[in-house]
This record gives structure tokens, C-alpha cells and sequence, in this order.
């Protein structure tokens, strides 16, 4: 049985809509229609090629994406909002089809096929590939195989109808809608990845889970709409993707006191892990499922997964002995864990190592600033030292001067910003903090 027939089946009534957007809805008797016709795929695409689909979770999108995965392509989702970069993911993911605008194109390319690929298309199973957020040097390729994907779904949870914020592109969207149709679930797309239109959506559809990042739940907040509106429906925020910072989620957990938050956390090369959050106004967690082993080398958290990715395309294999090195620095106690920085973004002032976070921590809790962002800058003198960007609320402006008297006040006179910068804090289209 194909995918589209397992959802389908778990549906109480196929014909009535999963996925409600500004664009229309989807049912899963739509799917099956669109896909008995053979819709939208050309007739010389060979089940292991790869397709680079480009859209969002729309109704035409979604149906397109699971016929391919039907018949056993390698999906690269990708979104309007990375155009400007499809041509080196189309290179670094191997793509013979380009899927844009409701047609498909043969992508030609002279490159010798890939063994990974080629390895999945001797198994004869789908695949789906995402790119790293680039932080550190350029996008890697990450091949899963899709049936290795969809195992983590086996276990039935209760149904909910969530708001798909995170983007197409992105492995937590994938997960949540997935996630929410193998429950028999209800996935709301934003009309809008605004505060406002969120919220407007929220209402309007009766969303019960909303999954977020910390930049855009902060916007949330300081946009003032959970003052004046209010969401009924609403049970369950889940944030990730980026580290949370205390001051905000007691803010928010304050804000909304029926609200449950509960922390996530993944990575696109070993996926969505189960997440237990001590309290829902606590950053410590566990982290574990099945065939999950956490482990921490010098304050580093290390993860060995059995439904990892088969590999990077474009880079070396980065597992040792199957653990993978997250990068995430983390404090342990009492058997939970709180992610604390990255390892790679250490700053050395005199001798003295800090976490950016801390300086960000400390900026975020002026009043005005909405957005905070530290790095080290080269001094012959200390080595580095610090400089800050704080990006004021909207209607605020922010004083330099008193800027550096709120740092003095709250941190050593060694670990004190350097140079203070009034601006905009840079945010990817993911809604996460470059």
C-alpha cells in the first residue's frame, strides 16, 4: 500500500479536507484522484530520480509531493523564498526534475551519479532531501530514506489541528505536517508569516498546537496580540530550531497561563527527537525514543539515532562510530539536559570564555530591545572582544549610553560589550536568528 492510500485509510472521511490554507484545502480524495490520473508527473520520470519541489504547504504542492513519494523520487523541497540559491541546491542535491509552478522540467546535469543515491535507488525506496541552514560554510545536502523517515510516525498520538509555520523547506514543517496526518490531524497554513496573520489564522481555525521559532514567538509577544486577542482553541506552543532564552518564555507562559510549552528539538540529519520539558516554563529537557543515545563530550552533546540520514551529498561523512557531534554546548542535572551555546561561537576575552547568549540574554532583558545578537570581533590586545547589535521594539528608540549602563549592571566589567550598535538583527526566512 502507497502512502497516499495509508493516510487516506486513517482518514474517518477522506473527502473531508487535512489542510486549509489562503489558497483552498486539500482532501485526501483529491490526492487519489489527482494521482490516478498521473497529474502533474511527465511520463519518462524514473522512480530514484530526484525532484527539487519548489512551493510551500499549499494544496497543489502537498498533492504533487506525495505522488512522487509514491512512486519512490527523491523529493528536494524547496521554497520561493531561497530562489536566489536553487541553482547550487540543485547542483549539491543531484536534481533531474525541477517541479515549479505546477510543471516539471528535466534538469539536465553531466555529474556521475551519486552513490548514496544510488545505494536508495537499489532499494527501490523514496527519499527526501533538506540543506543545512548554512551557518557555517555552504548548505549541506542531507539524504534520509523516506521509509527510515516515516518510522518515527508508527506509534498513533492523538489528532489536532496545527498551524504549519515552519517553512516547506525546513525538516521540522515536514515533521509537523506529516506528523499531524498520520494522526488524522487538520494542518492550517498562515495566510502570512506575520505576527498578525498568524494570530487572525489561529482564531479563525480553531488551532490547537502552534509550532514556532523563539525569534517569531518573541515577535508574538512584543507585537502585544496575546493582550488584546484571545485563542480558545489553543493548547500546545512548541518552540525549537534556535535556543530559547528564560526571559521570553516567562513572558510567555505568563501571558498565555492555559498554554502548554513544551521545548523541541531535531536536526535535519538525524531528525525529530521525543522531548520531555521539566516544567513549561523550564529549558531543561530530555531528549531520547527509540534507538536514541545521548552522550556529552567536553560539555558537547553527542547523538547516535537509528533512523539518522544516509549521508551529505556534497560533504564528508560526519558520524564517528554512528554518534553524531551536535555542536550544541549543554549543562547537565538530575538526568536533564539545557542547551546552554554553541560550541563554535565561544568567545575569548583575556583569558575569559563567554557564550554570546549570555551578552544576548542580558540585552533582551531591557525593555526596548526586541532582538539581540553578540559576536567576537579580533583585538590584539584581549584577542577578542565583544560587540552587540540590539534591534529596538517597534515605536522605541534606544540610547547607546544607556544601553552600556544596563550591560554594566548586569555583567562583569571584563565581559561588558565592547561597542554597542542600534539596529537590525538580521533573520533568516526561517525565522531564526543568522
Amino acid at each position: 500500500m502507497g502512502l497516499i492510500d495509508t493516510l487516506a485509510e486513517r482518514q474517518v472521511d477522506a473527502s473531508e479536507p487535512f489542510l486549509i490554507g489562503p489558497a483552498g484545502t486539500l482532501a485526501f480524495a483529491d490526492v487519489a484522484k489527482a494521482r490516478d490520473s498521473a497529474a502533474g508527473i511527465p511520463r519518462d520520470f524514473a522512480r530514484g530520480e530526484v525532484v527539487a519541489l519548489i512551493g510551500d504547504f499549499d494544496g497543489p504542492t502537498i498533492a504533487l509531493m506525495l505522488q512522487l513519494l509514491d512512486k519512490g523520487a527523491v523529493v528536494m523541497p524547496l521554497t520561493e523564498g531561497t530562489r536566489t540559491e536553487h541553482e547550487y541546491y540543485f547542483e549539491a542535491g543531484n536534481a533531474d526534475w525541477v517541479a515549479d509552478g505546477g510543471s516539471m522540467t528535466r534538469r539536465r546535469h553531466d555529474s556521475e551519479p551519486h552513490p548514496l543515491l544510488e545505494a536508495l535507488r537499489s532499494r527501490g525506496n523514496p527519499g527526501i532531501i533538506f540543506f543545512s541552514s548554512g551557518t557555517t560554510g555552504r548548505p549541506k545536502a542531507i539524504l534520509h530514506d523516506f521509509t527510515h523517515f516515516l518510522a518515527r510516525y508508527a506509534e498513533p498520538r492523538p489528532s489536532i489541528r496545527a498551524l504549519n509555520f515552519l517553512l516547506f523547506d525546513h525538516a521540522g514543517g515536514i515533521n509537523t505536517m506529516l506528523h499531524t496526518l498520520f494522526n488524522r490531524g487538520v494542518i492550517v497554513v498562515p495566510s502570512d508569516r506575520s505576527p498578525e496573520s498568524v494570530a487572525d489564522d489561529m482564531q479563525r481555525h480553531g488551532v490547537e498546537l502552534l509550532p514556532a521559532t523563539p525569534t517569531f514567538l518573541r515577535m508574538l509577544l512584543l507585537s502585544g496580540i496575546f493582550e488584546t486577542t484571545k485563542f480558545p482553541s489553543l493548547r500546545v506552543i512548541t518552540y525549537g530550531t534556535e535556543r530559547m532564552d528564560q526571559g521570553t518564555l516567562d513572558r510567555l507562559c505568563h501571558a498565555l497561563p492555559s498554554v502548554d510549552f513544551r521545548q523541541t528539538y531535531g536536526l535535519s540529519e538525524l531528525g525529530v527527537f521525543q522531548v520531555r520539558s521539566k516544567a513549561r516554563d523550564s529549558l531543561w529537557m530530555k531528549i531520547g525514543g527509540k534507538g536514541i543515545e545521548t552522550r556529552t563530550v567536553d560539555d558537547v552533546l553527542h547523538i547516535h539515532s537509528g533512523n539518522r540520514m544516509l549521508g551529505y551529498l556534497n560533504a564528508p561523512d560526519p558520524f564517528e562510530d554512528g554518534w553524531y557531534n551536535t555542536g550544541d554546548l549543554v549543562e547537565l542535572s538530575d538526568g536533564f539536559m539545557k542547551i546552554v551555546g554553541r560550541a563554535t561561537e565561544i568567545l575569548n576575552v583575556g583569558g575569559l570564555k563567554i557564550l554570546p547568549s549570555e551578552i544576548e540574554r542580558v540585552a533582551l532583558a531591557h525593555p526596548g530591545v526586541q532582538l539581540a545578537k553578540a559576536y567576537g570581533v579580533p583585538n590584539p590586545l584581549t584577542g577578542q572582544h565583544i560587540e552587540v547589535i540590539c534591534q529596538p521594539r517597534e515605536g522605541v528608540t534606544l540610547d547607546r549610553r544607556e544601553l552600556m549602563a544596563h550591560f554594566r549592571a548586569h555583567l562583569q566589567k571584563q565581559l561588558c560589550p565592547h561597542r554597542v550598535i542600534v539596529g537590525a538583527v538580521a533573520v533568516s526566512h526561517r525565522f531564526k536568528q543568522k
